[in-house]
């Protein structure tokens, strides 16, 4: 294998490169990157670098004279994918050919139809979208969150912090629900009502009006919020388009075996874009986490450097973790398949919790609240051999 071309430059792409240069590939390492910015840790976006506690320059991912011997081509956006030939094709109509690729283009947030153009509205993904927020944020007023998934709260924490006065709204009856499973979903959003943000559940967004800059979220009940600031966090969806006809399958991003194999040889996929078999659920699952990107490019470049020739092992069970309002909240495993939950430590009350979920009598997924030596226990269990 002469040439690996490494699509995204985010963490997943990085630790790839890193994986490959650490299993002993000596070729031309190419990383192409749709952001001017080197590899940078996107956590922190929405927590200390909004508050100002973090610089630009303490997100690098970069170790200081780390030397991959890579080729960066930044700035530049992946349009297409040969199938025969495994051609990268750019926007600006350059071409990397390669005898493997390693897809990492990660996910972008969904915007509000509507908003576009509407000064005060923002997204959070990107180092840009960081510093646009956070420069509003220093002029206080009144924030509107879409959105109370975690990225949403992680927000309104900060904001709150900052002396904001906030509002979150949330479509589901209970925010979290879909990773957390309803009643340890209701518990983690209780933070926000502990501090006074206000929290409105079970209603949609209609709109939004302003004429240049917004001033109030609309509600499909009639309810007008005032807002002078606007964070749209109501999730993201893979990059995947420039992959259409290339042989590579697409199915929630891209269909991948339990080592992110794709359908198409010489090619794997790592990070938010992978949408990974899990042998363990039994189904394929797209995990958004910063622990991912970090862990499973090995198993991908593993497999990517022996041509299919070794057998998958089984991914660790995704783990993930927020701080919002000064607690830790931590959570490995999946909830969805689990048929109990019980609270092991703690009381749901005074937010200091661990919680196990299991499925038939074992334990599927741990959820704990300022808990991290008993999480980081149960944590293993989860990581047990099948």
């Amino acid at each position: 294998m002469r040439t690996v071309a490494v699509v995204g430059a985010s963490l997943a792409g990085l630790s790839a490169a890193r994986s490959l240069r650490k299993q002993g590939y000596d070729g031309r390492l190419v990383v192409i990157g749709d952001e001017l910015h080197r590899p940078y840790d996107r956590p922190p976006l929405s927590k200390e670098f909004l508050a100002g506690t973090v610089g630009e320059a303490e997100l690098a991912l970069e170790a200081d004279g780390e030397d991959l011997r890579a080729e960066w081509l930044l700035g530049s956006r992946a349009t297409g994918l040969g199938r025969a030939d495994r051609a990268v094709r750019l926007a600006d109509g350059r071409e990397v050919r390669a005898d493997g690729v390693v897809i990492a283009t990660g996910a972008a947030a969904r915007t509000l139809p509507g908003s576009e153009g509407l000064a005060g509205v923002h997204a959070l993904r990107t180092l840009d979208d960081a510093r646009a927020l956070r420069d509003e944020l220093a002029r206080g007023g009144r924030l509107v969150v879409i959105g109370g998934g975690f990225i949403g709260a992680e927000v309104a924490s900060t904001a709150y912090a900052l002396g904001l006065e906030v509002t979150v709204v949330e479509v589901a009856a209970t925010p979290l629900a879909g990773p957390l499973g309803e009643a340890m979903g209701g518990v983690v959003s209780a933070l926000h009502a502990d501090h006074g943000v206000r929290l409105l559940c079970g209603v949609a967004v209609k709109g939004l009006s302003g004429e240049t800059r917004v001033d109030a979220v609309l509600l499909e009940d009639g309810r007008s919020i005032p807002a002078d600031i606007v964070v749209v966090g109501v999730g993201a969806r893979p990059c995947v388009e420039w992959l259409e006809g290339s042989g590579v399958l697409l199915d929630n991003g891209v269909k991948c075996g339990a080592d992110g194999r794709t359908s198409l040889a010489g090619v794997v996929a790592v990070g938010d874009c992978a949408n990974w078999y899990d042998p363990r659920a039994g189904a394929h699952r797209r995990v958004e986490h910063w622990t991912g990107a970090r862990e499973r490019p090995d198993a991908a470049v593993a497999a990517l450097l022996a041509g299919g020739a070794v057998e998958p092992g089984v991914p660790r069970p995704p783990y993930f973790w927020s701080d919002q309002y000064g607690v830790k909240i931590q959570f490995a495993g999946h909830a969805a398949g689990a048929d109990s939950v019980t609270v092991e430590e703690g009381a749901a009350g005074d937010r200091n919790v661990l919680a196990v979920y299991r499925r038939a009598g074992q334990p599927v997924a741990v959820l704990g609240m300022n808990q991290p030596r008993l999480f980081t226990r149960w944590r293993k269990q989860l990581g047990a051999p099948l």
